[in-house]
């Protein structure tokens, strides 16, 4: 049995923000993006808006039961990246994530994300206790 996860104000029509897999212990979430509670871009500015994303994260994991130590692992997907953007990728995680036993992590450079002008993208895999 699955059961959606959806904040107050993520709401997208025909996704679910997050799934929790009844029975497995497991979270998925959606790709999150980096947009605010009006559903809009918060910048055009990449910190700013890995910033947006990890905080989208913290409402989703929230709305579960969850927090960030449950997570165990992290994609990350990145337009136009380049080497320089890791460093600022790792300032904003390492706000959230645990640095003693952080998550498998895998980041990704794209092409493009479904709106252009976003340049982030984060989905999590959570352990549900």
């Amino acid at each position: 049995m699955l059961k959606p996860v959806n904040p107050p104000g993520m709401a997208w029509p025909g996704v679910s923000q997050a799934v929790v897999a009844s029975g497995t212990g497991i979270l998925v979430t959606s790709g999150q993006m980096p947009t605010g509670e009006d559903g809009e871009v918060v910048s055009d500015d990449f910190e700013a808006q890995t910033i947006a994303v990890y905080e989208n994260i913290d409402r989703t994991l929230r709305a579960a039961g969850l927090g960030f130590e449950h997570i165990i692992r992290v994609t990350t997907y990145v337009t136009h990246y380049e080497p320089a953007l890791m460093e600022i990728i790792r300032r904003v995680r390492s706000r959230y994530l645990s640095q003693t036993t952080p998550p498998a992590s895998v980041i990704l450079g794209v092409a493009a994300l479904y709106d252009p002008r976003m340049r982030i993208e984060v989905e999590v895999v959570a352990v549900v206790p």
